[in-house]
């Protein structure tokens, strides 16, 4: 569903990717960890064209995308979703418009289709009967679902998420966890997570890829990164012992 190939992205005189290659298949659940700084969340936004490589290729559902212009992004967009670490809702809108708004803006839909995706959507992240609430008035674990029904209403075959689980306390962190595993079972989509939770990562990944200093380290599935003798995946386990313990 997507492959970097050789994959380079550079701010001035700092390698941030360093080459990266990469396949991630239809319906997986992929975490990407590492340190800050080692380019995690600079890989996604390169994906959804936020920013652009400065050598190698990107390929989603079979198509190389990385030298589109911005109008042919536009396209990729609604095949990738993209739900940022901090949820980035109007606060002058009503959650049933904030949802809504990626709906009017790309697709021609009438009033009764908008409002059966938006309440689909809010259903599926375990919202429901806040239509009229403005995000002040809810809980920031709530502010970070409305990101996600705004996302998923514009029914991605991918969805991308830059450390969804960041600022918020273990029982919420949980709850989007396994959001996470259950809208890409139930909807079939492919999702990427970038993340430094070992924890989250081992209880929902697919597959588990570490990053360091723009560089694949070590992958694989969660029973195999337990047996990494890789440095930087050790820490990582020790850490989510630790959480857990």
């Amino acid at each position: 569903m997507i492959e970097y190939k050789n994959l380079v992205k550079r701010f001035g005189q700092k390698t941030i990717l360093n080459g990266i290659s990469l396949k991630i298949e239809k319906g997986e659940i992929v975490f990407i960890l590492g340190t800050s700084g080692t380019g995690k969340s600079v890989l996604l936004k390169n994906t959804v064209g936020l920013l652009t490589p400065d050598a190698g290729e990107i390929w989603i559902d079979g198509v190389e995308v990385s030298k589109y212009s911005e109008d042919q992004y536009l396209q990729v967009r609604k095949v990738c979703g993209m739900v940022f670490q901090h949820p980035a809702l109007f606060d002058s809108l009503t959650i049933f418009e904030n949802v809504a708004f990626g709906l009017r803006r790309h697709f021609k839909l009438s009033e009764n289709e908008i409002r059966d995706k938006v309440h689909r959507a809010l259903s599926l992240v375990h919202l429901d009967n806040i239509d009229e609430k403005r995000p002040s008035q809810i809980s920031y674990g709530m502010q970070k679902r409305v990101s996600l029904a705004r996302t998923i209403a514009l029914e991605p075959k991918i969805l991308l998420f830059d450390e969804p689980t960041t600022g918020l306390d273990p029982v919420t962190t949980k709850a989007i966890n396994d959001l996470i595993f259950e809208l890409s079972r139930e909807l079939h989509t492919t999702s990427v997570v970038v993340s430094h939770d070992m924890p989250c990562a081992l209880d929902i990944a697919d597959r588990i890829v570490v990053l360091d200093k723009g560089e694949i380290v070590d992958q694989g599935s969660p029973e195999e990164l337990k047996k990494s003798k890789q440095p930087l995946v050790i820490d990582f386990l020790k850490e989510a012992l630790e959480a857990l313990s």
